[in-house]
């Protein structure tokens, strides 16, 4: 007999209820575990294990999920529904499934999951629906809002591996919402706005100006959005940054850096929040002379992110060492 046949009467076995309803017959659980086991076996001559794994686990859940709630055809016929209109609103502008992992969670789980923690690296969260590759390069001190409303921001710091050492020509990628809770590409305009990409210097620092983050809500016109309202949560995310940051031989790193004391820190709708990227703003009065000499009119904000990324291949055994 192959392994892969083994991994399917163990799938097969895992797969039984333990505990079945109470008030369903034997019979009603018999009839019920024959669907379970037909669809287990079907698989059983896939040759990919990783697949094989993926596909049985999948099924084996999901069957436990439609049992434990015995879904009614209506319910199912609902989700159905649902999972079409996901579908349909998204586009090459909006990933609407991308927001429905986020708000499950599923999207933090397998960043948790991808990204081991390493001695003091640098803490993941969740990418978000809104990156676009190739965003235009700015010098160091240079401005990546290109117009996008709010508050100016001077945001600065350094990128190092584990053991301090700098990280020359490390590779910033930063987007960010605009005043209105708007991304650029959430316009029809076409602008490209609030978001850049720059390198960090011989050192290992970087610095840009951005804008102050504020409050936004998720877009919340389709079926996420109600699916959320339907269970009475806030669409809202708290104030944010993203950053993403590759440098050879080192683990990419997707995260952002949160507005301390922001309100929603501890109601993020896609549970985006960790203590670790929870950075002050520091209010500047108006007239207060900025790093580069800029002169802005009214009152900005400087924040200070130091960024640690892991190695490109951790040991499990020793990344919490």
């Amino acid at each position: 007999m192959s392994e892969n046949k083994i991994d399917i009467r163990l799938a097969d076995a895992e797969s039984r209820h333990e505990t079945p309803h109470p008030a369903l017959s034997a019979a009603q659980v018999a009839a019920e575990d024959d669907v379970l086991d037909r669809v287990v076996h079907s698989f059983g001559q896939c040759t990919d294990p990783r697949l094989a794994q993926v596909m049985l686990a999948l099924v084996r859940h999901l069957h436990s999920f439609l049992r434990e709630v015995r879904l009614t055809e209506d319910e199912w016929a609902r989700a159905i529904e649902f999972l079409t209109a996901v579908g349909h609103i998204t586009d090459d502008r909006r990933q609407e499934f991308i927001l429905l992992s986020d708000t499950l969670g599923a999207s933090m789980q397998t960043i948790a999951i991808n990204n081991e923690a390493y001695r003091d690296a640098t803490e993941a969260t969740v990418f978000g629906p809104f990156f676009v590759e190739d965003a235009p390069r700015i010098e160091r001190g240079g401005d990546m809002s290109f117009g996008a409303s709010g508050q100016p921001c001077w945001v600065e710091g350094t990128v190092t591996d584990t053991d301090g050492t700098p990280l020359p020509g490390a590779r910033i990628e930063v987007w960010e919402a605009d005043d209105d809770g708007l991304y650029d590409v959430q316009y029809t305009d076409g602008r490209v706005a609030a978001r850049a990409h720059l390198f960090t210097d011989d050192d290992g620092s970087y610095r840009f100006w951005g804008l102050t983050p504020t409050p936004y809500p998720i877009p919340y016109d389709g079926p996420v959005g109600a699916m959320l309202q339907a269970v009475g949560r806030s669409p809202y995310r708290a104030s944010h940054l993203h950053f993403m940051v590759t440098a050879p031989g080192c683990r990419r790193l997707v995260t952002h850096i949160f507005v301390r004391g922001d309100e929603l820190l501890d109601r993020d709708s896609v549970f985006g929040v960790k203590e670790s990227l929870i950075k002050d703003f520091a209010e500047q009065p108006a007239g207060t002379a900025t790093p580069d000499g800029r002169a802005i009119d009214g009152p900005w904000t400087r924040a200070r992110f130091d960024i640690v990324l892991a190695p490109a291949a951790t040991d499990s055994a020793t990344a919490d060492a």
